[in-house]
């Protein structure tokens, strides 16, 4: 499960696939957050959250897009009887268990195995190492132990640490919370684990995501105002490749991208990087687009810089 901690369609679906998980204790269920592994998210085209993938001896054999817990249950239950798991797979579970728990210890950078999420902790001593990654703003992905008892127990013996949580970094046992509040009184911590990207740095990441990105209330398929659908039919109009990121979803962009761009309302449009401004601006800019090449918005091979190659306007314009 490929997930966010801002989604709250993501805690619902976990809640999902904790159940789904004691019905089928022959099948392994992990969540990874989504944006702390981006290179794992980008090898298997996570565009969206939540987003479920189904694999058989490592290979992706299924996927499921979006917060739908029916056909979660259907996809797990046919795949789970459909000979995806013989008869013996116990057994070949229990051979292959030391690869599978190498694996998940090496699901991200740095990896906590704890009782519940970082949204809820099933335990005080879960509950502080979250508080302590947080205060760090350590980047971190986490897997529930409650979720799969023979994780829960093969871990034990895999790491030679009987209790949870258990913090892995690189796939290295660091400890668990004793050890994590001794590297913390010592400063250690800070140089252990990798960080999570700052909002500023987070944003650039966003803005340049695409060469032509769309920061709008709803998404290609369903503006949520009336603004966004009109920045959206003129975009669809030009047959110009963009990409939108939803700010409803995300109240941290929302707020934070206003400051980074200058710029107090939504929709926002960027080509590179670049902001070219609101619903208004886009509209001026189809009348009277950008004569020079050379302009700072001539960044997509068009002979009038961006806004020229968007809206094609006729030559009389430019006279």
């Amino acid at each position: 499960h490929f997930w966010a901690p801002w989604a709250p369609q993501c805690a619902q679906m976990n809640d999902v696939m904790a159940e789904l998980a004691k019905e089928h204790r022959e099948v392994s269920f992990v969540k990874l957050e989504a944006e702390a592994v981006p290179e794992v998210s980008e090898k298997y085209e996570i565009i969206s959250v939540p987003t479920f993938l189904f694999f058989k001896n490592s290979q992706k054999i299924d996927r499921l897009d979006g917060a739908h817990a029916p056909e979660l249950t259907k996809k797990v239950q046919r795949h789970a009887s459909s000979g995806s798991f013989p008869p013996s797979a116990n057994e070949h579970l229990k051979e292959d268990l030391n690869l599978r728990l190498k694996k998940l210890t090496h699901a991200a950078p740095c990896m906590l195995f704890m009782k519940g999420t970082p949204q809820e902790p099933r335990c005080g001593f879960s509950k502080q190492m979250v508080e302590i990654l947080h205060k760090h703003n350590i980047q971190f992905s986490s897997f529930d132990i409650f979720s799969d008892e023979e994780v829960r127990q093969g871990l034990k013996t895999y790491s030679n640490w009987p209790t949870y949580p258990q913090l892995y970094v690189s796939g290295e046992l660091i400890g668990g919370l004793d050890i994590i509040k001794e590297l913390e009184a010592s400063e250690e911590l800070d140089t252990i684990c990798p960080k999570a990207p700052k909002l500023e740095e987070r944003l650039k990441v966003l803005t340049n995501k695409a060469s032509v990105m769309l920061f709008m209330k709803g998404n290609k398929q369903e503006a949520k105002c009336g603004f966004s659908k009109q920045i959206l039919e003129i975009l669809n109009s030009t047959g110009v490749e963009y990409e939108t990121f939803d700010i409803l979803e995300d109240e941290e962009v929302r707020q934070g991208l206003k400051a980074y761009s200058n710029w107090p309302t939504y929709p926002q449009l960027y080509v590179k990087g670049e902001l070219v401004g609101g619903l208004d601006i886009v509209k001026v800019k189809t009348l009277y687009p950008l004569p020079s090449s050379t302009d700072k918005w001539d960044t997509l091979n068009g002979n009038f810089g961006v806004v020229g190659l968007l809206f094609s306007p006729p030559v009389s314009k430019l006279s």
